[in-house]
């Protein structure tokens, strides 16, 4: 790799001398440690910038070398002079750059909308139920020191209309059960009725089977009923006759 050189001048020993003079009063202040700001001498400030900057880009150079990183470094001094190094192309890794940039950039910005509603969301529902809290709590008479005239009395037309509400639909099911019951007592004595009937058209059956089972059993077997054959064995015999002999 080719770093870029100093900027050759005809000062460069005094300033190098400068440098060398200003590092030398760093050291006499002691091994602390140097504050960093701007150097105000404009040749001492060059010159450290060109040592500062052939360090840097060393140090970039054994990075891309060491570690097969992409590296891209791109210094201006304050002259507006451009100084780079790529071990790749430094377009390419700008361009590169910018699509990572741009995949994290949308992917923070969905996951930070998602946190901020789902922590609108989050606060608006603790916010409704504490107002059902409160509602539920003023419905059964509590905590009403806290409300105005006008909030009585807008609880009230609600318990009002809630109460009428609930008469309403109390009529309506009594009604509706009333009307069940009614239905289910005519259900009941038609089933009566039904069985009744069942009930003496057996009974009858068993009359007449009693009845034809009587009348065959007081048959005789030549014709007559048992009662005529009884009565015939028992009638007087004939008058004896004196000229049959």
């Amino acid at each position: 790799m080719e770093l870029p050189h100093q900027s050759q001048s005809g000062g460069g020993g005094d300033a190098h001398r400068i440098d060398h003079e200003g590092s030398s009063s760093q050291k006499r202040m002691g091994r602390g440690k140097i504050e960093i700001k701007r150097i105000e001498n404009t040749t001492n400030r060059q010159v450290t910038f060109c040592k500062r900057r052939n360090g840097l880009l060393k140090k970039a150079y054994e990075l891309s070398v060491l570690c097969d990183a992409e590296v891209a470094l791109v210094v201006f001094s304050s002259r507006g002079r451009l100084y780079e190094y790529a071990n790749n192309s430094v377009r390419a890794t700008i361009e590169r750059y910018k699509k990572a940039y741009s995949t994290s950039t949308s992917a923070e910005s969905v996951s930070e909308a998602n946190t901020q509603y789902y922590q609108q969301e989050s606060t608006k529902l603790k916010r409704q139920i504490r107002e059902i809290q409160n509602l539920n709590r003023h419905i059964l008479g509590e905590a009403l020191s806290t409300l105005s005239l006008k909030e009585l009395k807008n609880l009230e037309s609600r318990l009002e209309k809630g109460l009428s509400r609930v008469r309403s639909r109390k009529h309506e099911t009594l009604l509706a059960e009333v009307e069940f019951m009614q239905k289910r007592e005519i259900e009941l004595q038609n089933h009566n009725n039904f069985l009744r009937a069942k009930i003496g058209e057996f009974e009858r059956a068993q009359q007449q089977q009693q009845h034809q089972h009587e009348q065959n059993f007081l048959m005789a077997p030549g014709g007559g009923t048992i009662c005529d054959t009884i009565a015939s064995s028992q009638q007087p015999p004939p008058p004896f006759d004196r000229n049959f002999f």
